[in-house]
């Protein structure tokens, strides 16, 4: 079983990167991120979640890191500011069921990896888009209202072998 980031195996040794090391760490998920969001605006379906409130300026770099601490790289989402994967969650919560929408999310995520110029692994993009298929689907586990969303929720994390399970 995947253990979380930063827990290795005692008598385990592995020279193989982390998912996030191998896509090319943030700033190639910084790129993947403005790519997908991109893709998004330019989506009748896609850019209607946007269009409900104001992006934050650094909306891309945000979420990038977001990701980056879901695939194995630093904390850089819930260290230092406060964020929490609660917040995330919360935020896409309570707008119903809509499946369309998420199968169009992760149709643009993939697009997105090669307009990011990421390596074109096919092991390294399979593992990224049922990352994203996976997160996506925990981000519309909560459809009926913002308020469902538990309390306490920890990051998820994604390996080369799925889900982490959180110590």
């Amino acid at each position: 079983m995947a253990r979380p980031p930063g827990t290795p195996d005692a008598g385990a040794v592995t020279d193989e990167p982390s998912v996030y090391e191998a896509a090319g760490g943030l700033p190639a998920l910084e790129r993947v991120a403005h790519a997908w969001h991109e893709r998004c605006l330019a989506d009748s379906v896609l850019e209607h979640p946007f269009s409900h409130h104001a992006i934050h300026p650094q909306h891309s770099e945000r979420l990038a890191a977001y990701w980056a601490e879901q695939l194995g790289g630093p904390p850089l989402w819930t260290g230092g500011e406060q964020r929490s994967h609660v917040a995330v969650v919360r935020m896409h919560s309570g707008d119903g069921v809509h499946d369309d929408m998420d199968r169009r999310a992760v149709a643009a995520f993939v697009g997105a990896m090669g307009d990011a110029g990421l390596p074109d692994d096919p092991r390294l993009r399979a593992t990224l888009t049922a990352w994203f298929t996976w997160a996506t689907a925990l981000m519309a586990a909560y459809p009926r209202s913002p308020d469902d969303v538990p309390d306490v929720l920890p990051m998820p994390h994604w390996s080369w072998d799925g889900p982490v399970e959180s110590p």
